[in-house]
């Protein structure tokens, strides 16, 4: 089974791979500007440690409690990504751990982020890099700012001084329509933009995290920094769920 293992994961990752350089070919960009997130919060461990073998070191989960698990099991060089909802009080359990969190969806959860990096000063050994996550579409089942709101709240936000906010992360509609995606993505864009005038350039945003398995094509092609693949890495191996 580990040489299937190693095998199916290689062959899906050259396919991934593939599929971001044609992307960013396309998009007039150079493959360095992509970082792929493998999300792994479905992955057995055994295809997680395959996977760190390979050489991806960028891994993203949705569950704090298995984010840190994992992350104390794992290798120190694995770069941690929290991509689902994020609570108040798991805050503490990340910030030693987590390289990035992407899915900061309020003031609230800056504050409190905020306000555990300065009471964790001697345990992180960076200050947290943190994601906006937007509602771009306004769905009522997604978390994420609404973009008016975070607009308002932006010159607040801009005051915190222990924490970095390096750009801005979306999910498009489940849908096959390539369009409304496009439209998601691309309003994600003209956000950031819109922000970082409004900061006079003190925050530059240089991330987008958007695009998924069906969808990142089209994110990078709309300018996303990360895009985070799940079921295109993982297609064909048997869990034992």
């Amino acid at each position: 089974m580990a040489s299937n293992l190693v095998s199916t994961l290689q062959s899906n990752l050259n396919r991934v791979r593939e599929r971001i350089d044609t992307a960013c070919a396309r998009a007039g960009r150079t493959r360095d500007e992509v970082t792929l997130v493998a999300v792994t919060k479905y992955a057995e461990l055994d295809w997680v440690r395959a996977l760190i073998d390979l050489g991806v070191l960028d891994l993203g989960e949705s569950r704090p409690q298995q984010l840190v698990s994992r992350a104390h099991d794992l290798p120190k060089e694995v770069r941690w990504h929290m991509i689902g909802h994020l609570q108040r009080n798991k805050v503490d359990l990340l910030l030693p751990v987590a390289n990035r969190l992407h899915s900061v969806d309020s003031v609230r959860l800056l504050q409190a982020i905020d306000k555990e990096a300065k009471k964790q000063q001697s345990n992180i050994t960076a200050t947290p890099r943190v994601l906006l996550e937007v509602n771009v579409s306004g769905e009522k089942s997604k978390d994420g700012f609404d973009p008016t709101d975070l607009m308002a709240s932006w010159a607040d936000i801009c005051q915190l001084d222990s924490i970095a906010i390096e750009g801005l992360m979306t999910m498009a509609p489940l849908s096959e329509d390539d369009d409304s995606a496009r439209a998601v993505f691309r309003s994600l864009r003209l956000l950031r933009d819109q922000l970082v005038d409004a900061c006079g350039g003190h925050l530059k945003l240089p991330d987008l995290s958007m695009g998924m398995s069906g969808d990142f094509e089209i994110g990078i092609e709309e300018g996303a920094t990360l895009v985070r693949v799940g079921s295109s890495l993982f297609e064909g191996l048997p869990s034992n769920h």
